[in-house]
């Protein structure tokens, strides 16, 4: 039995690295039996059949893994926004940080198109850089259009699993394009009566960048909580997770218990008012969904 690692799924085959090599290698019926699908990340025992050919006998255990896309061991996840078309969202930006978080996979935040906005804006941009930055983020201002502007990324990619997130047109793919150039990456133009990128990604693959492995995967514009619990969502929030013992209440939401040390950070304007806002909303959002039966 030879080890690897899924690199790509297409069609029913998963084409495994093992050394230098890839192995196109068929799921074993027992996976299906036990409802278990193989991911592209995964480490996998495989048997060959024929050179070059195989089938998947074992999966390791998983680290995190993530539904849409379908993925799994990733060491970190850069959430690409771009600061206009479509513009910057405060709030679509914390959704993804919540599902991130809820993951325990690190996140990282690129911030594209820099070149097409006013000094005003970047102002309020670089304003919102420092807050989360402040929070514990690490933040980068981009442009794939300039990339001798570019800050080295090369250090964010080395040994790491990384996949991109982000919704669609907000550069994902153009950015990827810039980092490594013989990728070329189908590029979608914003259709501009839609306001919304086309979909150019199909398939999930982690493709070789700077020394490490990266997931390009369609950009996903469903961000439901579905999987969240509302104890859960205080630890998605890093500012309030570090206060939670702080708070009179054990299981404290931070709403309307008495004695909150989150509330009392955003009256002292610790915790930026927004986040918490995100967070109230977040919440009542997973409180009022149906239950699961």
């Amino acid at each position: 039995m030879a080890e690897g690692r899924i690199v790509k799924a297409l069609s029913g085959f998963y084409y495994v690295k093992s050394g230098d090599k890839i192995y196109s290698c068929k799921g074993r019926g027992v996976f299906r039996n036990r409802k278990i699908t193989p991911l592209v990340g995964d480490f996998v025992q495989f048997e060959e059949s024929n050179p070059g050919e195989g089938y998947i006998m074992e999966i390791a255990e998983r680290e995190n893994e993530l539904i849409r896309p379908p993925i799994a061991n990733i060491n970190q996840a850069i959430i690409v926004s771009s600061a206009v078309s479509p513009d910057f969202s405060t709030v679509l930006l914390d959704r993804f940080l919540v599902l991130i978080e809820s993951k325990h996979i690190q996140p990282l935040i690129f911030i594209t198109k820099i070149d097409l906005i006013s000094e005003e804006e970047r102002r309020q941009i670089e304003e919102f850089k420092g807050i989360y930055e402040n929070i514990g983020y690490t933040v980068e201002l981009l442009s794939s259009k300039e990339p001798d502007s570019l800050p080295d990324l090369e250090e964010y990619f080395a040994d790491k699993v990384s996949v991109f997130a982000g919704q669609s047109g907000v550069g994902k793919s153009s950015l990827l394009n810039v980092l490594k150039p013989s990728l070329l990456l189908k590029t979608a133009e914003i259709s501009k009566s839609l306001g919304r990128g086309k979909h150019t990604t199909r398939h999930v693959e982690l493709m070789q960048i700077n020394r490490g492995l990266v997931a390009d995967t369609p950009g996903f514009s469903i961000l439901d909580f579905s999987e969240i619990e509302a104890e859960e969502l205080t630890d998605c929030f890093p500012e309030m997770r570090d206060r939670r013992e702080q708070c009179k209440f054990r299981g404290c939401m931070h709403h309307k218990e008495p004695k909150c040390a989150v509330k009392e950070a955003v009256e002292k304007e610790e915790i930026p008012q927004f986040r918490y806002d995100h967070y109230l909303s977040f919440l009542e959002e997973i409180q009022s969904r149906k239950p699961r039966y």
